[in-house]
């Protein structure tokens, strides 16, 4: 049989829908009841519940992992990655106040390989899952020429949804005094991989199967552990602390989160700060993660850059009255997350210093 001209010029049309068939069975249980129709169509259909809210906003995000992904090109491991999008893409919407209520996804290849396919969209799924997300449809591209071989790229869409007297603004509601409250990461998250990778392989010289004795674990491994979700955190810890203050945010306790993601400290929480405020976050304040200590001692990077590139170890920050920090903390310790007190808020320029 004569093999069709788009397959004989790289794109492989059959092979799509037959991988594209798996996914019924591998999204099943993201499935809200809000979803309507299959995913497959022109576009994906979800019916928000409009009688739960009084003022619904819808709050979305789009983004993608950065040169991650060439860890796992290189370990032919592509699992955690999906999962990184989804847990990033939800953590971006949770420092609004906002659950996530549906997600999509964006796959762009030179040579489509069922094996990569699939453990992507596992990871997609598995983490839509965890957080209560609907994954309602995506796009897959083949692009021969485009991508060296074995590569590819992915990014996400999500949108979410807040009440609007519940939606948070550190701009109104941060006040001197606040203490800040540091969320432990998992390692690098998806951020900082270009420099790191730099410091690991090229100045240090290690191979992905290096085993180092500080992290228990090969570099490899380590650097794809999955980014931490903090989205059911952030609604717990608003369930729990912000109920009776919605509608004043003077008095709000829980005040303000910030994702520590590129730009680490320096460039993230100034997003959520007032004009007259400064964030002072207190080096030594945390139990830093080895991977980080590994980039501080062989890196030979300065320190004010190492927290404007690396999260070093604090995955989300959460500004709160100070009175309740403690209570706050024992909670959020509760939840299975380890933190610490990492800092207070001081009057200022809208600035983040790290001493």
């Amino acid at each position: 049989m004569k093999q069709k001209a788009y397959a004989a010029a790289g794109v492989d049309i059959d092979l799509g829908n037959r991988v594209k068939s798996t996914l019924p069975q591998l999204l099943a249980s993201t499935h809200r009841r809000e979803v309507l129709g299959k995913v497959g169509g022109f576009g994906g259909l979800f019916a928000l519940d409009t009688k739960k809210y009084r003022e619904p906003v819808l709050v979305s995000s789009v983004d993608g992992v950065g040169t991650k992904l060439k860890i796992a090109f290189a370990m032919d491991q592509h699992d955690t990655i999906g999962a990184d999008l989804v847990n990033h893409c939800v953590n971006d919407i949770a420092v609004l106040g906002a659950e996530p209520l549906f997600f999509l996804d964006y796959l762009g290849t030179g040579k489509l390989e069922p094996h990569v396919f699939t453990e992507i969209i596992r990871g997609f799924a598995r983490a839509c899952a965890e957080n209560h997300c609907a994954l309602i449809g995506g796009e897959t591209a083949q692009m021969p020429g485009f991508y060296q071989a074995g590569e590819y790229d992915v990014s996400g869409t999500i949108v979410g949804v807040v009440e609007k007297s519940r939606m948070l603004n550190g701009q109104k509601s941060v006040r001197r005094g606040d203490a800040i409250i540091g969320i432990a990461s998992s390692g690098l998250h998806t951020n900082g991989y270009s420099l790191a990778r730099k410091i690991f392989f090229e100045q240090m010289g290690l191979k992905f199967s290096s085993r180092i004795p500080e992290l228990k674990n090969t570099i490899g491994n380590e650097l794809l552990k999955e980014h931490v979700s903090y989205g059911p955190l952030v609604q717990k810890l608003l369930a729990r602390f912000n109920q009776s203050t919605i509608r004043s945010p003077q008095s709000t306790i829980v005040k303000a989160f910030a994702h520590i993601t590129g730009g680490g400290f320096v460039d993230n929480i100034p997003r959520v700060l007032p004009k007259t405020c400064d964030a002072i976050i207190r080096k030594g304040s945390w139990d830093m993660l080895p991977i980080f200590k590994l980039i501080e001692a062989k890196g030979g990077v300065a320190d004010e850059e190492l927290y404007q590139v690396f999260n070093m170890g604090i995955g989300m920050v959460a500004i709160v009255s100070a009175e309740k920090a403690d209570v706050i903390l024992k909670f959020i310790r509760a939840q299975r997350h380890d933190a610490w007190l990492i800092g207070e808020i001081m009057k200022g320029k809208g600035k983040a210093k790290v001493s």
